[in-house]
């Protein structure tokens, strides 16, 4: 997968100018696709544990994108967080929620939701399979997104897009609203 890619994945979720959070960002590839998305004016919170890779994640925004507000958070995200007041537009959480426990994914969810506006929008991107293995331990498929949803508060899930991915067979983009 590529910069496209990822991009297209979010496309049907995100709008220009917005205010978003990418979970579990990493270096920032679905980061880097939020900002493209979002351009001038478009802020986004970059959460990961990994002080470095939000580093390189703020470098590579900064060089691609620079008049995307970004922010690199550092923290846990199954524990609970306040972002930007609760008011949110959307939140990415791409190739994260898997490494949460399958007991414990609705109430992440539900922890990170909260922090939308009413209304605002939950992405998902995620390997399409239940059964996971030793580096993806607990995916969860496009048709089991639905009742996670679900089970997290969120109204009118739906899927968004699909690509082929070597691991897993693929991976899909979904999203679901904060009522």
């Amino acid at each position: 997968m590529d910069h496209r890619d990822h991009v297209e994945l979010l496309r049907a979720a995100v709008e220009p100018g917005g205010s978003w959070a990418d979970i579990g960002a990493g270096e920032g590839a679905f980061t880097l696709a939020l900002a493209d998305l979002l351009g001038p004016g478009g802020r986004i919170l970059a959460i990961d544990r990994d002080r470095g890779a939000l580093e390189r994640n703020e470098e590579a925004v900064q060089a691609r994108f620079p008049t995307v507000a970004l922010t690199g958070v550092v923290a846990d995200f199954t524990r609970p967080l306040l972002l930007d007041d609760g008011e949110l537009d959307g939140l990415v959480a791409a190739n994260s929620l898997h490494y949460v426990p399958r007991a414990a994914q609705a109430d992440v969810i539900r922890s990170l939701a909260s922090n939308l506006r009413p209304g605002g929008r939950f992405v998902v991107v995620e390997y399409d399979a239940d059964r996971g293995n030793p580096w993806v331990p607990h995916p969860f498929s496009a048709r089991s997104w639905p009742r996670l949803a679900a089970d997290a508060g969120l109204v009118d899930p739906r899927p968004m897009g699909r690509a082929p991915s070597r691991f897993l067979g693929a991976i899909y983009s979904a999203v679901g609203r904060r009522p």
